[in-house]
């Protein structure tokens, strides 16, 4: 967390994010936040319903107020490196009640959450605001 919403009076939240090989978020929305991107290293691939947009070095996404439903995907054999920003704050909560910190450049490896984890992640996202939608979503 590089800024949090207990330092901006809870107007933004900046994120700093390692996407390894083939991770990113299932699909998902959050009507009341809007979300923004950088990208510093790597690529991600964003998808929404109407677009699917590589964004690489120096790209910058905005996902806007509404509830798009979106998500992004490292589709690459290496690391991507993005600074996310939120407005208003409250999903870098969410990420800290999900997971646990980890120092810069370190990752942990991940697989699919076992069906008690999923509820719990899902009750989780619902608090904060989250809508989830499954992982295939967008293929249908």
């Amino acid at each position: 967390m590089l800024v949090t919403g207990d330092q901006t009076n809870n107007e933004f939240a900046v994120i700093d994010m390692i996407v390894p090989p083939h991770a990113g978020p299932n699909p998902h929305a959050h009507a009341q936040i809007q979300e923004s991107f950088y990208m510093i290293e790597g690529e991600l691939t964003f998808r929404t319903e109407t677009q699917t947009y590589v964004a690489r070095k120096g790209a910058f996404i905005e996902i806007p107020l509404g509830g798009t439903i979106h998500n992004f995907k490292n589709e690459t054999g290496s690391n991507a490196h993005v600074i996310c920003m939120v407005a208003p704050a409250g999903m870098e909560k969410m990420f800290l009640e999900l997971g646990e910190p980890v120092g810069a450049g370190e990752l942990r490896p991940m697989s699919p959450p076992a069906p008690e984890e999923l509820k719990r992640i899902m009750a989780i996202a619902e608090k904060y605001g989250q809508e989830l939608f499954p992982p295939d979503y967008f293929e249908k």
